[in-house]
């Protein structure tokens, strides 16, 4: 089976291509999805059991290279990751991000990170070139909603913080607003890191209840409004967009297939792969 896959249905909104090179993520998010989805939800343990270890893939770096090897990449980005955060609290243990960074980038794919772990990420800055993009998922800006929510996840300044430093390195920044737990801190996320973030990807609140008391026309129109007038790029998920009334989106509003054609620059050079893990 292909590690390195073609995202389906919402997900495919994010990315062309994604690997999830680890199993389980210690963050503790009480919205996680992924525990509900199979095989994770038919797992002895269940929710419990995903959150407790955030283990590498056995023979992920293997696989990966086999992936790799049969299909090179033409600079197109891969997301780490989906179902996983690439930089969760035990990626300081097994290190594998950097290598699956590594391995994508000796056969010609860049890469870009979805993240909770903030400053976690520093580590690997210095592998990310401007074909890359760094981006952090944001629900909040106060520590105390952030614990409740995402008990291991970095806090929302650590967070921005990242964003900052990848942004000032010269990477391409985004954030995933999404899942939206909070309209009013969704809103003020965009107004306290609009200075360095380059896209926002909106979305709403999926499979937990919370999501149905929640005016998603209203956000959706609030969220756009503010993007326009901060001149901002945006994209706007199919299921928000749906709540939204005809028209509502502005000049400021990308496609999927503008953004996917806008990550490739230029093709990344492959290198021999012993320099690559170097």
């Amino acid at each position: 089976m292909s590690v390195l896959y073609t995202p389906k249905g919402r997900a495919r909104e994010y990315a062309p291509l994604a690997v999830n090179h680890y199993v389980g993520c210690t963050h503790g998010c009480q919205y996680c999805y992924v525990p509900t989805i199979p095989p994770y939800k038919f797992a002895e343990g269940g929710r419990s059991r995903f959150h407790e270890d955030g283990l590498p893939r056995k023979g992920i770096l293997a696989s990966l290279e086999n992936d790799c090897r049969r299909a090179p990449g033409n600079g197109e980005r891969v997301l780490l990751s989906f179902t996983t955060d690439p930089y969760q609290p035990d990626d300081a243990e097994y290190r594998v991000t950097r290598d699956v960074i590594a391995i994508l980038h000796a056969y010609g794919y860049n890469v870009q990170v979805l993240t909770k772990g903030g400053t976690r990420a520093l580590v690997d800055l210095d592998l990310f070139g401007p074909g890359d993009a760094y981006a952090a998922t944001m629900t909040f800006l106060d520590d105390e909603s952030s614990a409740r929510w995402e008990p291991n996840a970095a806090m929302p300044q650590d967070r921005m913080a990242a964003l900052q430093a990848f942004h000032e390195a010269g990477v391409q920044t985004w954030v995933s607003l999404e899942p939206v737990l909070d309209p009013a801190a969704a809103l003020g996320i965009i107004e306290e890191t609009h200075q360095y973030v380059d896209l926002y990807k909106i979305g709403r609140l999926n499979h937990h209840p919370l999501g149905d008391r929640i005016d998603w026309s209203s956000f959706g129109q609030n969220a756009v409004a503010l993007c326009e007038r901060l001149g901002k790029a945006y994209y706007v998920k199919h299921d928000l967009k749906a709540a939204m009334l005809p028209g509502s989106l502005g000049p400021r509003h990308v496609t999927v297939k503008q953004i996917e054609s806008a990550e490739r620059p230029a093709a990344r050079r492959a290198v021999p792969m012993q320099a690559a893990l170097l």
